[in-house]
C-alpha cells in the first residue's frame, strides 16, 4: 500500500470519527485533498505540490508594472538591475534594485523579443519584424530617466541611435523573425532566426564585423539556444520539435525529435540534465496570424506564422495543445518529466542550488500560461504551483544576483521577484504564506460543522461565509477556527470560505469541512397519464403490443438531471384494457432519495383517496376497474423521507391533467333492418355515459366489419344515430351443397353492428332481415 493511499484511507476514517455529532443522512463534507482541488484557491508564497500537500514556496513579489503589454525576455546583471524586451509598444526598459524604471530604447518595431546582456557589458536587443540587433549601453541616460515609483510613459517611437550590429535586411534570404541570442566563451553573438530558419554568429571584437551563417536548418524557426558546459550550442526548432546539439564547426546533430511540433524553452540543471519544453500539434500547422499590437506609426505585414506560444500568449483562448517537460540525460537518453493539457510553457530556468539539496529549494522553474502559473519541477518527476500571477502569462525567466530571480510576464507586462519563504523582510509577516480556498457553494443554506484539518507543523485556519457569490461585500468577517474542535464560528449561510497561514516549517495535506444543508422540498416536475397500458417486466413476443410512454417535455430538455429510472428514455408497457399507467419527473435539489405515493379524487369529490403507496420507481400502473367511471385527477406526492430523519422529512406533488375512466360500454337501442329495392335499410342508435362514440361498424352474414359514419358524418357526441344502407349481398356459390344437408334461404341475412366509445369500450348488436 503507498504512503499517498494509506494517507487518504486515514484521512477518511478521520472524518468518519467526527460525524456522529451530526445528522448522519444529511451531513455532507467538503473535503480537498487532491493538487487539482487545490488548485483552484489562490496561493500566496504556498506551493501546491502534486501530491496533494500545501507547503511553503517564495513569495512572488509586485515590482512594478509596466507600460507594456508583453514582455518577452528578461535578463539581470550582477548589480541588481532587470532588463526587459517588450512588446506593444517595443522598449527596452532598465529595473533598477531600488525599483526606479529607465527607457533605454524605443523603436516603431512590433516588440523587442529578446534581450541579452553580453560579456562587454553592453545589453543587445532583437527587434520584430524589422529584424535588427541593438547595442545598447545598460549605464546610458535612458529616454527619460524616470523618477522611482512613476510609471513609464511611452512616447511616439522613433528610430533608435544605438548602434546596430545585425540587421537581417542585409541578409539572402532574409529572415522574417529573431527569436533568440546567446553568447559563447569567445564573445561571440549567436542569433536564432525563423523564416527561414538559421543561427547567425557575429564577432563583436571585431568593429563592423559581417554576419556568417553558422547553421542552417529544414525547420521554420530556430526558436531558442543555449550553451553548455561542453561548449556546445543546444538548439530548439520550430516544426518537427527538434533538439539539435551544435559544435563549434556548425555541423549539427538531431539529439531528439519531440512528439510535439515546438520547443520554445530550454535548460541545464548542474548535473548536465538538459530540460526540454515542447508544445503544439504536429498534425495541426494553420495557427492564425501573429495578433500583436505595435506603435501608433507601426505598418507590417507578417507572411509567416508565428509558432503556437507566441500566438497562445496573443489570443488567450489558443493552447496549442498543453506542454510536455522532458530530460535529456547528458548520455542524450530522453525521458518524460512532466506534462500539461492546459499549460503553455515559455521559459525554463534552473534554480535553488543543487541537485543534493532538498527538493524544495532545487527544481526547474518552468513559466507558463494561459492562467499566469509559475512551476517547480523536481528530477523524481514531482512538481509545484508555487506561484499564481496576476497575469495570463509568465514569458521570462530571469537569474539575478546572489539567487534572486525574477519572473516577467504578459497580458499585462509585470515585473516580479521571487522572495525565499524564510527571507527576512520589512513587514512583520516575514515568513508566513497563506492559501486562500476557492468559494464552496453548498447550494443551500446551511449550518457549518467541524473542520478537519491534516498537517504538520504551526499554522492558523480561518473561514468566513456569505450568501452572495462574491465575498467583496456582504460577508462575515474571518474569523479563527479550532480544527477538530466544534463548528465553525461563523454564519449559517451557503457560501463558505477558508484560509491557512502557513508558519515557518507547516504542512497542510487535506482539509475536511462538515455542513448541514437546510433540506428543501422535493419537486414532481411533470406527469402522464396513459389508459390501457401496463408497465410488465416480463415482456415476451406473445404478449400484446407494447406502447411508449413519453413526456411532452422531453423534446425541450429544462436542463434538470434526473434519476435512471426517470430519464427521458420512453418507458415500455403492454397495451392492456381496463388498465392505466402514471409516469413522473421528479427531483430533490439536496439529492435524497424519494419514495413517491400516488392519490386520485374525482370531480365532485374533495378528498384524495390512495391508490398506491412506498413507490420507489417513477410509474405506477393500477387497475381502472377498481375505480368508478367519471373524470378524474392523480396527484403524486414525493417524499424525501427516506434520507432525513423522522419529522424533517418534506414533501411536493405534481396534479395531473384530467382524464377520464369508462370501463363500460356504450349502449346499442332501436335497432331496424329491412330490405328494400336498393338492397337492406339498418338504422341504430349509440350512447354511452361519459365517453363519445368513437367509431361503428356493421357486418353482414359474419363478414367482415365495415366501417360506418353516424347521421352528420361527425362522432363527437355520447349519442349517435346511424342511417345507412347495405347492397344486397350476392349468393354464395357453395350454397345448398345436398351432400351437406344445408338448407339456405337467399332472403335471410343477420346484420350485425358494432359500437366502440373513445375509451376504447366495444359493444355490439344484431338484427336478422327476412
Amino acid at each position: 500500500m503507498t504512503q499517498r493511499l494509506l494517507r487518504s484511507i486515514l484521512f477518511t476514517l478521520l472524518l468518519a470519527s467526527f460525524s456522529t455529532f451530526l445528522r448522519a443522512q444529511g451531513t455532507k463534507v467538503w473535503s480537498q485533498s487532491t493538487y487539482e482541488a487545490f488548485e483552484r484557491g489562490t496561493p500566496h508564497g504556498v506551493a501546491i505540490r502534486s501530491d496533494g500537500t500545501l507547503d511553503h514556496a517564495a513569495v512572488a513579489k509586485a515590482l512594478l508594472t509596466t507600460p507594456a503589454d508583453y514582455i518577452w525576455s528578461a535578463t539581470a546583471d550582477s548589480k541588481g538591475n532587470v532588463y526587459l524586451g517588450t512588446g506593444s509598444p517595443a522598449m527596452v526598459l532598465k529595473v533598477t534594485p531600488d525599483g526606479k524604471l529607465t527607457k533605454l530604447l524605443e523603436t516603431k518595431d512590433i516588440s523587442v523579443q529578446v534581450v541579452r546582456l553580453g560579456p562587454d557589458g553592453m545589453l543587445y536587443a532583437a527587434t520584430l519584424p524589422h529584424g535588427k540587433v541593438y547595442r545598447v549601453n545598460p549605464d546610458s541616460p535612458g529616454i527619460p530617466n524616470e523618477p522611482n515609483g512613476k510609471p513609464v510613459t511611452p512616447s511616439t517611437a522613433v528610430e533608435p541611435t544605438q548602434p546596430v550590429v545585425f540587421d537581417t535586411a542585409t541578409l539572402d534570404p532574409k529572415p522574417t523573425y529573431i527569436w533568440d541570442m546567446a553568447f559563447d566563451a569567445s564573445g561571440r553573438l549567436y542569433i536564432a532566426t525563423g523564416g527561414p530558419a538559421a543561427i547567425y554568429r557575429v564577432d563583436l571584437k571585431q568593429p563592423g564585423a559581417k554576419p556568417e551563417k553558422f547553421f542552417t536548418s529544414q525547420e521554420q524557426h530556430i526558436r531558442c539556444m543555449l550553451f553548455g558546459k561542453d561548449g556546445n550550442l543546444y538548439a530548439g526548432s520550430d516544426g518537427r520539435g527538434l533538439v539539435y546539439r551544435i559544435p563549434p564547426d556548425g555541423k549539427g546533430f538531431v539529439l531528439f525529435e519531440s512528439p510535439k511540433r515546438e520547443i520554445p524553452a530550454l535548460a541545464f540543471d548542474p548535473a548536465g540534465n538538459l530540460y526540454v519544453a515542447a508544445l503544439g500539434d504536429k498534425k495541426s500547422t494553420s495557427l492564425p496570424p501573429l495578433n500583436i499590437r505595435g506603435g501608433a506609426s507601426v505598418t507590417a505585414t507578417i507572411t509567416i506564422l508565428a509558432p503556437g506560444s507566441i500566438q497562445s500568449s496573443n489570443d488567450n483562448t489558443l493552447i496549442p495543445e498543453g506542454s510536455v517537460i522532458y530530460q535529456l540525460a547528458p548520455d542524450g537518453a530522453p525521458r518524460e518529466l512532466w506534462a500539461s493539457r492546459d499549460d503553455v510553457i515559455y521559459s525554463l530556468g534552473w534554480s535553488g542550488g543543487t541537485q543534493t539539496n532538498n527538493r524544495q529549494t532545487a527544481g526547474l522553474l518552468a513559466a507558463s500560461g494561459n492562467q499566469g502559473h509559475l512551476y517547480r519541477i523536481y528530477s523524481d518527476g514531482t512538481y509545484a504551483d508555487v506561484a499564481h500571477l496576476e497575469a495570463r502569462q509568465a514569458t521570462a525567466l530571469a537569474a539575478g544576483a546572489n539567487g534572486t530571480e525574477y519572473v516577467a510576464t504578459s497580458n499585462t507586462g509585470k515585473l516580479y521577484q521571487l522572495e525565499s519563504p524564510t527571507a527576512k523582510a520589512s513587514t512583520e509577516k516575514t515568513s508566513e504564506a497563506s492559501y486562500t480556498s476557492e468559494i464552496f457553494d453548498a447550494k443551500f443554506f446551511s449550518h457549518w460543522g467541524r473542520a478537519v484539518i491534516q498537517g504538520t507543523g504551526s499554522y492558523d485556519l480561518l473561514a468566513r461565509s456569505g450568501n452572495v457569490e462574491q465575498p467583496e461585500q456582504g460577508w462575515s468577517e474571518w474569523e479563527k477556527v479550532t480544527p477538530n474542535a466544534g463548528s465553525l464560528p461563523v454564519p449559517q449561510a451557503r457560501f463558505l470560505q477558508w484560509k491557512a497561514v502557513l508558519h515557518p516549517g507547516a504542512q497542510i495535506k487535506q482539509v475536511g469541512i462538515y455542513y448541514l444543508p437546510q433540506n428543501v422540498a422535493p419537486s414532481v416536475d411533470e406527469i402522464v397519464v396513459e389508459l390501457h397500458a401496463r408497465v410488465n417486466a416480463a415482456l415476451n413476443p406473445l404478449q400484446p403490443p407494447t406502447v411508449a410512454i413519453t413526456f411532452p417535455s422531453d423534446a425541450n430538455n429544462s436542463g434538470i438531471m434526473y434519476a435512471a429510472d426517470a430519464a427521458s428514455n420512453p418507458l415500455l408497457a403492454l397495451r392492456t384494457p381496463y388498465w392505466g399507467t402514471v409516469r413522473w419527473k421528479a427531483h430533490d435539489d439536496n439529492g435524497d432519495h424519494l419514495h413517491y405515493s400516488l392519490y386520485y379524487r374525482g370531480d365532485d369529490e374533495t378528498n384524495w383517496l390512495l391508490l398506491a403507496k412506498n413507490i420507489s420507481k417513477d410509474y405506477a400502473s393500477f387497475d381502472m376497474q377498481r375505480v368508478p367511471d367519471g373524470w378524474y385527477t392523480l396527484r403524486v406526492v414525493a417524499s424525501d423521507a427516506p434520507s432525513n430523519p423522522a419529522g424533517d422529512a418534506l414533501t411536493g406533488y405534481k396534479d395531473s391533467a384530467r382524464f377520464i375512466i369508462d370501463t363500460t360500454p356504450p349502449v346499442l337501442s332501436a335497432i331496424t333492418a329491412h330490405e328494400d329495392a336498393s338492397g337492406i335499410h339498418v338504422t341504430f342508435d349509440a350512447k354511452d355515459a361519459l365517453s363519445t362514440i368513437r367509431r361503428a361498424y356493421y357486418s353482414v352474414d359474419a363478414g367482415p366489419w365495415q366501417y360506418i359514419d353516424p347521421v352528420g358524418k361527425l362522432s363527437d357526441a355520447t349519442e349517435e344515430h346511424y342511417d345507412f344502407t347495405i347492397p344486397l349481398p350476392k349468393p354464395d356459390d357453395d350454397a345448398n351443397i345436398p351432400a351437406a344437408n344445408l338448407q339456405t334461404n337467399p332472403q335471410q341475412h343477420v346484420i350485425a353492428v358494432r359500437a366502440v366509445d373513445s375509451a376504447g369500450n366495444p359493444v355490439i348488436g344484431k338484427i336478422g332481415v327476412q
